[in-house]
């Protein structure tokens, strides 16, 4: 047992089992974990209490940053542990009891999960398991490769288990920034005038008389999924490199850009691994999730300083962090999700937000979470806190999918997540919408010349038509609106007979 990673004598006698520490957890408990897009979480008290789920009957209230990585998500739900879960998920089982109706979710804008714990508009924590790369001195707890939620279950959990991930080196003190706003209505301005800016302290400070267990692991977190870019996501990173480069030479923009905010997945790593081979340079970043994309930037002497909640990464690139953190020490900061995805830093900082659609309407409005208006996909995240605050609100989505029987850009979302009033630009592989100043007509048509896969323009065109003729400022016609859904769902394929 590596002792010297606990610093706090008192609490050695703390250190047990994965099994024996899951036994705090009881059945109707609320439950608080670390983990942030797989990164940072327990991996393995909340699995040992999936296996002790299979033997006894327990059902608990789970909330974390964001998704858990190692499958704990769809261990848990396959033993019938969880009752209700918030604020974000990404496993297929997991999603599966949900749409189902056997797990309750609740779709959180990850910005808001603490506030709501701290105003007490939820019920209050009972235990919390929280992964740390070591305990200071004063109880406070070094985190490791997120923040997420970690610091307000710490603040607020009655009881606090700490799993010890010997697999992260304590050298990954001091590269998070811990800040937590005052309650309301006694709250200061929060500091923060550039992505680089560090305005708390190093650890998350934590009452060592709440640790009622503490666990040791040598786990790395789950490797983030990266595809390579392909057709279609070079294709809309190429959009979206034009446009800015339209921006500078209209005087809106210079090529440092404006701090960016990208969504995870294969679109982001496109579209940021795009900026590689441009004219763009100091670019920084204030985001959610640091992916392979960041670092590739930071060693390419593109990106000079990034801020996220998380580092989320291949397992190649895991490793090049750790072999040198040293040189990415003073380039990147994390944060708790509620500093990450602040609205009103969001604002002040004019972040250019890149975020992913299932599918847009017409007019602007975006569904990012569920699939023909009723089973959710992963969750909203935190590209609502963006998108409804940021400088440039960019959303992107592939035109047709499915070899072209769905297309992504329809008379109307069949469920609402961004309305028009937040959406800025719209990028397909086809092309690029710039919906700013236009009237909803204006929008329309400028979507569906840019934007919609050949095979379903004058599908779309016509619809637009013959809902003008009707009238209205948003014209449409309300018996076909869905007609695109049902026939997808009748004879699978969207394109109208």
């Amino acid at each position: 047992m590596p002792t010297d990673r606990i610093k706090v004598p008192e609490l050695l006698s703390k250190v047990m089992d994965a099994k024996s520490a899951a036994a705090f957890i009881q059945d109707q408990m609320v439950v608080g974990a670390s983990g942030f897009t797989k990164a940072g979480d327990s991996k393995a008290v909340l699995p040992a209490l999936a296996d002790r789920a299979k033997e006894e009957s327990i059902k608990i209230t789970l909330m974390t940053g964001a998704s858990l990585g190692h499958d704990t998500d769809g261990k848990l739900a396959s033993a019938g542990a969880l009752k209700k879960r918030m604020p974000f998920q990404v496993d297929r089982v997991l999603r599966q009891k949900i749409n189902e109706g056997e797990v309750l979710f609740i779709d959180q804008h990850l910005s808001e999960a603490a506030e709501l714990l701290h105003n007490k508009n939820l019920p209050p924590v009972d235990i919390a398991v929280i992964e740390a790369a070591g305990i200071e001195r004063d109880g406070s707890l070094i985190p490791t490769t997120s923040v997420g939620n970690s610091a307000t279950f710490a603040a607020l959990a009655k009881k606090l288990i700490i799993e010890i991930n010997k697999a992260v080196p304590t050298s990954i003190f001091g590269i998070h920034d811990i800040y937590q706003a005052e309650d309301y209505p006694h709250r200061n301005v929060i500091p923060i005038v550039a992505a680089e800016n560090k305005i708390g302290r190093r650890t998350i400070p934590c009452d060592p008389s709440k640790i009622v267990a503490i666990v040791f692991t040598d786990i790395k977190d789950s490797p983030a999924d990266i595809a390579e870019p392909d057709e279609k996501t070079t294709a809309i990173a190429k959009h979206i490199l034009n446009f800015f480069e339209n921006e500078v030479k209209l005087g809106h923009l210079t090529e440092r850009l404006l701090p960016i905010q990208a969504g995870i997945g294969k679109v982001a790593n496109a579209v940021l691994s795009g900026f590689k081979h441009s004219n763009f340079y100091d670019l920084t970043m204030f985001s959610e999730v640091l992916q392979d994309s960041t670092f590739d930037l930071i060693d390419a002497g593109k990106l000079s300083v990034a801020s996220a909640s998380s580092i989320t990464v291949s397992e190649a690139c895991y490793k090049r962090i750790f072999e040198n953190l040293q040189n990415y020490r003073d380039k990147i900061v994390l944060r708790p999700q509620n500093i990450s995805n602040t609205p009103g830093l969001i604002r002040r900082l004019g972040i250019i937000a890149i975020n992913t659609a299932i599918e847009v309407d017409i007019y602007g409005n975006v569904n990012s979470t569920h699939i023909s208006g009723t089973n959710i996909m992963n969750g909203i995240g935190g590209s609502g806190d963006f998108a409804r605050n940021a400088y440039l609100s960019i959303f992107v989505t592939q035109a047709a999918s499915k070899n072209n029987s769905i297309s992504h850009i329809l008379p109307m979302v069949s469920h609402v997540d961004h309305t028009e009033h937040d959406v800025d630009i719209i990028v397909t592989d086809i092309g690029l919408a710039d919906l700013r100043g236009l009237a909803p007509r204006e929008r329309a048509q400028v979507i569906i010349n840019n934007c919609v896969h050949p095979d379903y323009r004058e599908q779309l065109q016509s619809y637009f038509d013959r809902a003008k003729e009707r009238g209205g400022h948003t014209p449409h016609l309300l018996e076909e609106a869905f007609s695109w859904h049902l026939n997808l769902k009748n004879k699978g394929t969207m394109k109208l007979d």
